[in-house]
């Protein structure tokens, strides 16, 4: 058994989906039922929401909210963005089989009234999430995506080759491993920052269209960072040496910190633009989260 979670965009509730989901207490016991299995999140249209499946994670607990009575907490771990949003409907099918009992797609918004929380069957889930991941899983983005036969393992390799209904029935396998989870953020991370590194500018595609710069987490996984664009940032190869043993940091307005003390004196000319706003994406809801670059900065500081 999964579920489905729905989520809206300045909702109202508290949450931070990667890590907690704020719901009211009448979803509790669908909640309790869904602790250790995964869910998927669905924006529904309303609140400037896509109309579309955006993530998967694990619940892990369910409690209540101890400042907010007839509210409970859903703690969420093993959040995972997908490649792009999957459209609530598709071809003019839904993908919920429960949905597809509604005859009048019209009176579907009604049927879905009072089931912010549900579940769904097993097989709705794998097709939901491979449709998701559709993007890391193609063939084409192999290279681009260090996912070739040069840098994968032979488990992986026998995942990614797969036709697709063999990969939905192992979507847990596909989720839990770890060269396709990095694929994944390295794709989101290098299409936000358009291939190009924040720090030096410099912007190199290679062969199969794989980017020079690399995905580093700000906040890293091993710590509990999430896998999202916004704790993520563009790096080369050097400097994201350096940002990983926190040599150099961000401001809060994405300059940069240099610990000269312990930065290479050869490597000092990649920061000769230190007091220029770091290169980032486009879109303002993909810049680094204030309070992960606020987490890197703290043991920056403890090293300078």
């Amino acid at each position: 058994m999964k579920g489905i979670f729905d989520t809206k965009r300045d909702s109202g509730y508290d949450d931070e989906i990667a890590f907690r989901y704020h719901f009211p207490k009448q979803y509790r016991q669908i909640a309790e039922v869904l602790v250790g299995e995964r869910i998927i999140y669905r924006e529904p249209k309303r609140n400037r929401g896509r109309q579309a499946y955006v993530a998967t994670a694990k619940v892990v607990r369910v409690h209540d909210d101890a400042s907010r009575p007839g509210y409970a907490y859903a703690v969420m771990a093993e959040y995972r963005e997908f490649d792009e949003p999957v459209p609530f409907v598709r071809d003019g099918r839904y993908w919920e089989t429960a949905l597809l009992s509604v005859q009048d797609p019209i009176r579907v918004g009604a049927f879905l009234q009072g089931k912010s929380i549900r579940v769904i069957p097993e097989s709705d889930f794998a097709t939901i999430v491979r449709a998701g991941l559709s993007q890391t899983l193609m063939p084409d983005n192999a290279i681009r995506l260090e996912l070739d036969p040069k840098h994968v393992d032979d488990p992986t390799q026998e995942l990614l080759d797969l036709p697709v209904q063999e990969q939905e029935r192992r979507i847990e396998q596909i989720l839990f491993n770890r060269k396709i989870r990095e694929a994944s953020f390295r794709r989101k991370v290098c299409d936000a920052y358009d291939s190009r590194c924040a720090i030096t500018g410099l912007r190199i595609v290679n062969g199969g269209g794989k980017s020079e710069a690399q995905a580093a987490h700000i906040w890293s996984v091993a710590e509990g960072g999430p896998d999202v664009v916004q704790n993520g940032i563009a790096l080369s190869a050097t400097v994201h040496w350096l940002f990983d043993r926190h040599l150099i940091s961000l401001t809060d307005d994405y300059r940069i910190l240099v610990s000269h003390n312990k930065v290479p004196a050869e490597l000092r000319t990649l920061f000769e633009k230190q007091m220029d706003r770091i290169h980032l994406p486009g879109d303002t809801r993909l810049w680094p989260h204030p309070a992960y670059v606020a987490r890197h900065r703290e043991k920056f500081s403890g090293i300078v």
